[in-house]
């Protein structure tokens, strides 16, 4: 099982555009994290993964963090038990790891892979491994065990363990720069000139600030599509000559979450034209590139296309 082309940068575009599939499973996640803040249910430290989201919040995940993976069936009643005693350890372990929990009922694929014969059972993935197992239900005493010598296994590479109250973070995230939040503000009021100088303003404080550069990115996607209808832009593809509409229809799949498509289809162009269309496309698709952070798994392999294209 491979890793996503995908690993989500916080205060980038995609808390500012919506990139469809991308920032819908950004948004999810924290609204279970709010939720389980404010009700006390389901903590921070404990997310829902189905085989869609297993490369991004497992694998992807585990490459600079721990994680547990919890494989069960949720309808159980005995297994419902085990889990809320995960949730327990996992909050008292907040910052440390992270409990990704699959219904193996739904997810049949994750079992299929890690080749799971009886559930629930409990794996420790590191860097994209599995580097420990629980098989069945285990007391408490002895996930307490099993968890104390896996902290000890891999102490050099976790955070240390929180101080005060159990279960309390070790440490609160970073507020959110001023001109961050005022341009998300802008953008959700509709206001597309308020959010470009926020971002503006927040560039001339620090000229390499990636918030910024990127939300300028996804706001020159949204003026450039503002008004124009895609059901438009569908029949003038059926002209291979007409560039300008390939270029339009990149934009509409950057923002419908449909990355690759959308360097595809520029890379695409770049190769079967030459002169002043295939330089259009490569600036066009440089210009999407912005959109996502530079080490976007997405955007190194469109990189290397678009380098093959050229030459």
């Amino acid at each position: 099982m491979s890793p996503a082309d995908f690993t989500p940068r916080p205060g980038s575009l995609y808390g500012a555009v919506d990139l469809g599939a991308r920032k819908q499973a950004l948004e999810a996640q924290a609204r279970r994290e709010t939720t389980a803040q404010q009700t006390g249910g389901v903590p921070a430290q404990v997310i829902d993964v189905d085989d869609a989201s297993f490369a991004t919040e497992v694998v992807e995940r585990s490459m600079n963090s721990l994680v547990l993976l919890e494989l069960t069936v949720t309808r159980a009643e005995q297994a419902r038990d085990y889990s809320l005693l995960l949730e327990k350890l996992a909050a008292e372990n907040a910052g440390r790891w992270v409990l990704a929990r699959v219904d193996v009922e739904v997810s049949r694929q994750i079992a299929q892979a890690l080749r799971v014969q009886n559930v629930p059972a409990l794996y420790a993935i590191f860097q994209g491994q599995p580097v420990a197992v629980v098989p069945g239900i285990a007391t408490e005493p002895q996930l307490r065990d099993w968890l104390t010598q896996l902290m000890e296994a891999l102490a050099q590479y976790l955070p240390p363990p929180a101080e005060g109250q159990e279960g309390e973070p070790a440490s609160q995230e970073p507020p959110v720069d001023p001109d961050v939040l005022a341009a998300e503000q802008a953008i959700d009021a509709g206001d597309l000139d308020g959010a470009t100088a926020a971002y503006e303003r927040l560039l001339a404080r620090s000229p390499n600030n990636e918030d910024a550069k990127l939300g300028l990115a996804g706001l020159g996607l949204i003026r450039r599509t503002t008004g124009v209808d895609p059901a438009d832009v569908e029949r003038r593809l059926a002209d291979p000559a007409d560039v300008a509409a390939q270029l339009l229809a990149a934009d509409f799949e950057m923002l419908s979450g449909e990355v690759d498509a959308a360097f595809d289809r520029l890379v695409g162009v770049v190769r079967r034209t030459s002169g002043d269309d295939r330089d259009k496309a490569r600036v066009h698709l440089l210009g999407l590139f912005e959109t996502l952070p530079g080490d976007d798994p997405s955007v190194v392999k469109a990189r290397r296309n678009l380098a093959s294209a050229l030459f």
